[in-house]
């Protein structure tokens, strides 16, 4: 598997119309086994964004969707920046849908 965490600034004041678009169509991803939108508590305009895929090709091939260049082209006039950004290897979990190959 493989796994993103990231954090993501949205314009002071946008967070929560960033998260609305991020989640339009964020389950209609093939090969996505995760995607979780978390607001940041300690930072009113930051949210962070942990993925699991099946693997490294599925997220790559996630960025050509329709869907999620819609969202893209929506979203980043929101976006001021991004900060800590972590590639993970996930193992399972409770939540975590996981592949029947």
């Amino acid at each position: 598997m493989y796994g993103i965490i990231g954090k993501m600034v949205a314009v002071p004041g946008t967070r929560e119309q960033l998260i609305s678009i991020l989640l339009v169509n964020a389950a209609a991803m093939p090969g996505c086994l995760s995607y979780i939108i978390a607001r940041d508590p300690a930072d009113p305009d930051a949210l962070w964004i942990s993925e699991v895929w099946v693997d490294q090709a599925s997220h790559a091939a996630s960025l050509s969707l329709p869907e999620v260049q819609e969202a893209i082209r929506q979203g980043r006039p929101l976006i001021v920046g991004f900060g800590e950004r972590f590639i993970t290897e996930p193992v399972g979990g409770h939540g975590l849908v996981t592949p029947s190959f």
